[in-house]
């Protein structure tokens, strides 16, 4: 898809707008051209889009009013790594819900808007996330504290190292390489690319503190997960 704004500075945020409601996506892009320092390099509704294009189109920044499906994130978990790899993702249109907005962080929100919010809110959340900040409404602010206070709480001692979080797919990629099988050959079991799978694996050996893929697969082993091979 070519950029709205036709081909993007390099200075400038790139924009991607998934929005169901049309004349939401078209009142935000009038205004997002009436700005120097963005373009919108795409837009369409969420039952429309592929994560494919979202990819290619290089956003910087993806602008939802809703979860993406299991499918589309999983997609770009995969990804996005080699695509777009500082992609922030902003939701609009949200509740005032402590679960939402929880499950918003989760899914990998660095922005979360009310339905109260007006379109200058969007293009100020925008920028903010462009340059590496978080955009919450206030009322929800204080959730996170509470979390991060909570998390603290009940972090492990400093001497245990704490158990890492692997996904799903980093497990399953895990189990294929405890059974020796290859880069190629995890790739064309698990149907993505090499490079992903080396993503993978970079980002597995660093979250375990391994220097080799067998180090990894003990180390993973003895904080419970069940890889066999």
């Amino acid at each position: 898809m070519e950029p709205l704004n036709g081909p993007a500075p390099a200075s400038t945020v790139s924009v991607f707008l998934l929005l169901h409601n049309r004349l939401s996506r078209e009142a935000l892009i009038r205004l997002f051209r009436r700005r120097s320092d963005f373009t919108v390099v795409g837009e369409n509704s969420p039952t429309d889009a592929t994560p494919v294009a979202l990819l290619e189109s290089g956003c910087n920044v993806l602008v939802l009013d809703s979860f993406l499906t299991p499918t589309f994130r999983e997609y770009l978990a995969d990804h996005r790594g080699g695509l777009a790899p500082d992609l922030k993702i902003i939701l609009i249109g949200m509740e005032l819900d402590e679960k939402q907005f929880m499950e918003a962080i989760r899914s990998g929100a660095v922005g979360y808007l009310l339905k109260d919010a007006c379109a200058l809110d969007v293009i100020a959340a925008v920028r903010s996330v462009s340059r590496g900040e978080a955009v919450c409404p206030p009322a929800l602010s204080a959730l996170l504290f509470r979390y991060a206070a909570q998390a603290i709480l009940d972090a492990p001692s400093q001497n245990a190292p704490a158990r890492p979080d692997l996904t799903l797919r980093q497990q399953q990629l895990v189990s294929l390489v405890a059974k020796g099988l290859t880069n190629k050959e995890i790739a064309s079991h698990l149907n993505i690319s090499e490079f992903t799978v080396r993503n993978h694996i970079h980002r597995i050996l660093k979250q375990v503190d391994a220097e080799s893929r067998s180090e990894a697969v003990e180390n993973i082993r003895s904080f419970g997960y069940a890889i066999s091979g």
